[in-house]
C-alpha cells in the first residue's frame, strides 16, 4: 500500500470517528434537553397558578375548585408520608431477601426465588391496586388490626378508627411495589462483594451473620443506599395503586390509619375533570412541585451516596 493510499485510509477512518463522536454527543445532549423541555412546559402550564398563589400554594391546605382556592400542602405531606411508610416497610424486607439469597439460601433456590422477586417489578400498578382493594385492605382491617390494636393504639401514628383506605394501605402497596427494585439492586451489590472479604471475615472467627453485618454490608453500603433511593423514586411518583388505596382525602393527619392524598393521585383524579383554567394550572403546578421534590430527593441522595462511597471501591462501582 502506497503512502497516499495509507493517508487516504487514515483520513477516512478519522472522518468516521468524527461523525461517530458528533452523533454520540447529540444523543448525550438530547437527555438534558428533554429534561429542560419538561421543566419549561410545566412552568408555562403552571404560570397562572404561580402568579395567583405564589409560595402560598405550598403552605395552604385549601383545595376548593368552586371558589378557585388551591393549596398543595396536604398533597405534599401525603406524598412524602406515604413514601416514608413504604420505605419503612420495604427496606428491611428487601435487604433481608437480598442477604438471604446471596449468603444463606441453597444454590438451587437462589435463581428461582430471585427471578420471582424481579417479576414483581413487571406487574401493572392497577393490578396491585385491585389486589390491595380485595386482599390487602380486608387483611389489615379485619385480621391484623384487631390483633395489633391493643399494643399500638396508644401511639399517635395509630390513632382513630381504621376503615380501610388510608395512608397505611397506600404505603403498604407502595412497599410491595418498591420491594423488587430494592431487593434486585441490593442483591447485585452484595454479589459484587469479593469472596475474599467473606473468607477473611470467616477466617478471623466471625460467624456468617457477623461477616454479613460487619464486612459485606459496609462494603456495599453505597450501592445499597442507591437501591433504596431507586425505590423511593418509584414510591414518590406512583399513581394508580395509591389512588385506589390511600382514600383521597385532602387533609393532613399524623395517624396512618386516616385517609390521605398524594400529588400523583390528585392529578390522576382531577385532571380530566378540571373545568377552569386556574384549576388545570394548579394541577400542573402540583406536578411541577412533584418534579422538584423528586429532583431534590435524588440530588440529596447522590450527595449522600458520594459521602458514603468515599474510600469504598465496591460501593461506588456497584451503583
Amino acid at each position: 500500500m502506497s503512502r497516499a493510499e495509507r493517508w487516504h485510509e487514515l483520513r477516512t477512518v478519522s472522518r468516521g470517528d468524527g461523525v461517530y463522536r458528533v452523533v454520540l454527543t447529540l444523543f448525550a445532549l438530547a437527555l438534558p434537553t428533554l429534561l429542560l423541555m419538561i421543566v419549561a412546559e410545566l412552568t408555562v402550564g403552571a404560570w397562572p397558578s404561580i402568579r395567583q398563589f405564589g409560595w402560598h400554594f405550598l403552605f395552604t391546605n385549601t383545595w376548593d375548585p368552586v371558589r378557585g382556592q388551591f393549596g398543595a400542602l396536604p398533597l405534599i405531606v401525603g406524598t412524602l408520608y406515604s413514601s416514608f411508610v413504604a420505605m419503612v416497610l420495604a427496606v428491611p424486607l428487601a435487604l433481608g431477601a437480598a442477604i438471604f439469597l446471596t449468603e444463606f439460601a441453597p444454590r438451587r433456590m437462589r435463581g428461582p426465588v430471585g427471578t420471582m422477586i424481579e417479576l414483581l417489578a413487571g406487574v401493572p400498578s392497577v393490578i396491585y391496586g385491585l389486589w390491595g382493594m380485595y386482599v390487602l385492605i380486608p387483611l389489615q382491617r379485619d385480621i391484623l388490626w384487631p390483633l395489633l390494636r391493643p399494643a399500638i393504639e396508644w401511639l399517635p401514628f395509630f390513632k382513630g378508627p381504621f376503615y380501610g383506605p388510608s395512608v397505611l394501605s397506600g404505603g403498604t402497596i407502595l412497599a410491595v411495589m418498591c420491594l423488587p427494585y430494592i431487593a434486585a439492586v441490593s442483591r447485585e451489590v452484595l454479589l459484587a462483594v469479593p469472596s475474599s472479604q467473606r473468607e477473611a471475615a470467616l477466617a478471623l472467627g466471625a460467624t456468617r451473620w457477623e461477616a454479613v453485618w460487619t464486612v459485606i454490608l459496609p462494603y456495599g453500603r453505597a450501592g445499597i443506599f442507591g437501591a433504596i433511593v431507586l425505590g423511593l423514586g418509584r414510591a414518590l411518583g406512583e399513581t394508580m395503586a395509591v389512588t385506589m388505596l390511600i382514600g383521597n382525602s385532602h387533609s393532613i393527619s399524623l395517624s396512618i390509619l386516616k385517609p390521605g392524598y398524594t400529588i400523583a393521585a390528585a392529578i390522576a383524579n382531577e385532571f380530566s375533570e378540571a373545568v377552569s383554567a386556574l384549576h388545570l394550572s394548579s394541577l400542573v403546578m402540583a406536578g411541577l412541585v412533584l418534579f422538584l421534590i423528586t429532583v431534590v430527593v435524588n440530588a440529596i441522595a447522590r450527595w449522600l451516596i458520594w459521602r458514603v462511597a468515599r474510600g469504598s471501591a465496591a460501593g461506588s462501582s456497584a451503583i
